[in-house]
């Protein structure tokens, strides 16, 4: 007896988690992948012996990703050799003062007590809140799978308009706990992960500097693309078809149905549902007939972007650790620049990624591999922006900070340089405006105002991925996936 087809376009995290529960529900699932292997935007290259993990560097939220691996039937710490990163970041200020973030509360109350007397207690009730928006976030709109208008607006949820602060905007609300502009920075820079302005961001989000001290930032030995690896050996031995280089043209569309896709090299592929694991407004707009749908999505707000700088090193550099973040004391300038000109700041906030400092394997002996990440604003349809200026901008502000840890020399001990700008991301990932993640997490595109995980007019058409709900990042992903693997069984009916 034939199985019941599913079609998954594109092998980023929620279409590879997605894909494993329909297979292990007895489904026939196919992933069709532009690229030449799996994992989307949580990529991976090497050159001359460093490797290099082009999209996040960061693994957070590591209850969510046990809950989702018990899910997927594999337990996350016999899928992942994980090691917990403590302190998690270093961050440095203008004027070469800084502040390392730590799960160590004495070593917290000594640097803090001295950039602002007082500020240990500030902090403590920080976490104290955090450590509510984490739990009620996400039992209420995370974990939540919203199908209709009447399960988010009730009046069983109306509490949250005040425990989980969405209207207070996060970086005014750290007035409360804060009065040094470096100490909001170090505790609201998290809302970049979002692609979001901590000056627009809802204060909600202190849930994310709690989980990140509170449940750890952690590091897959062998890099964040063993994520993509231990998901995709899952869905192997679940029977998944992966089959790359296969970019998909058109999703087909048969009335209020969609009958398959069709492939960039002409083959029709019949399916009884699709699963759309691309960037959602891509989705819209390029592979499906043009709708109100398409227009009303293209008007949305889409986070920010990222160049990056990919080297390899002749040398090490001990100054830097594994994570460093530069915080800039033109701090909402910089995200006036780059949220709402489009554009890069004079004096850029940036970050620096070491990963020979968690595991040696990541460069050859006595050499290092460094990537270095400057936030930027999304592509501008209107007023196109000169991207090489840009790029050279971006990679002094990288030198000029480095000097502050007295590294001067890194320029001349380049063996080469990979950069990934947002034309980089709109072409190798189809994200448009190279919006590094998708729509942006504003008041107005979240829970059950995110775009839904299902197409409203063709209903064995669903989607996952950063633009859908519940949101962007890998552990969101995972979510996205297990929602809409349930409701895909629902339509078709389970096959065991």
């Amino acid at each position: 007896m034939s199985q019941t087809s599913v079609l998954v376009i594109g092998a980023g995290l929620g279409g590879i988690a997605a894909a494993i529960h329909l297979a292990r529900r007895g489904f026939h699932v196919t992933v069709f992948e532009k690229n030449s292997r799996p994992g989307g935007r949580v990529d991976r290259f090497y050159r001359q012996g460093h490797c290099f993990d082009t999209g996040p560097t960061l693994f957070i939220m590591p209850h969510v990703f046990e809950a989702e691996f018990a899910a997927l039937g594999t337990p996350l710490h016999a899928a992942l050799d994980l090691h917990r990163v403590d302190p998690t970041y270093r961050l440095v200020f203008d004027d070469g003062t800084g502040l390392f973030l730590s799960s160590d509360l004495k070593a917290m109350h000594e640097q803090l007590e001295a950039l602002e007397p007082g500020a240990f207690r500030g902090f403590l009730r920080y976490l104290d809140e955090g450590y509510r928006h984490y739990n009620q976030a996400m039992a209420s709109l995370v974990n939540r799978d919203f199908r209709t208008a009447g399960e988010f607006f009730n009046l069983r949820n109306l509490p949250l308009l005040f425990t989980l602060k969405p209207l207070l905007r996060h970086y005014d609300h750290m007035a409360a706990f804060f009065r040094t502009g470096r100490l909001k920075a170090a505790f609201t820079f998290q809302d970049v992960y979002m692609g979001l302005s901590p000056f627009e961001a809802p204060a909600t989000f202190s849930m994310m500097p709690f989980t990140e001290i509170a449940h750890g930032v952690w590091y897959p030995r062998g890099g964040m693309y063993q994520v993509v690896n231990a998901l995709t050996e899952m869905a192997y031995q679940a029977g998944v078809e992966f089959v790359y280089r296969s970019g998909v043209k058109k999703i087909e569309v048969r009335g209020q149905q969609v009958s398959g896709v069709q492939l960039e090299d002409g083959l029709h592929v019949p399916a009884d549902c699709v699963l759309a694991n691309a960037d959602l407004p891509y989705v819209y707009h390029e592979l499906l007939p043009p709708d109100t749908h398409a227009a009303r999505l293209h008007r949305k707000r889409y986070s920010c972007s990222v160049i990056s700088f990919f080297w390899g090193v002749d040398r090490v550099y001990p100054a830097l650790g594994p994570h460093t973040l530069f915080l800039a004391e033109d701090y909402r300038e910089n995200f006036e620049a780059i949220v709402h000109q489009c554009g890069l700041p004079a004096n850029p906030s940036l970050y620096l990624h070491a990963p020979v400092r968690l595991d040696a394997g990541m460069a050859p002996p006595n050499q290092d591999t460094l990537i270095a990440i400057v936030p930027v604003g999304h592509m501008d349809e209107e007023h196109p922006q000169d991207w090489a200026a840009l790029i050279a901008q971006a990679r002094q502000a990288v030198f000029r900070r480095l000097t502050l840890l007295g590294i001067t020399d890194l320029e001349a001990h380049i063996k080469f340089e990979t950069v990934f700008a947002p034309p980089s991301w709109q072409k190798r990932y189809n994200l448009v405006k190279g919006a590094t993640h998708g729509l942006c997490h504003n008041l107005t595109q979240l829970g059950y105002l995110r775009p839904s995980n299902r197409h409203p007019t063709y209903a064995n058409l669903f989607f996952t991925g950063a633009s859908t709900h519940p949101g962007t990042g890998m552990p969101t992903a995972l979510v996205s996936a297990r929602h809409v693997a349930q409701r895909i069984t629902e339509m078709l009916g389970f096959r065991h």
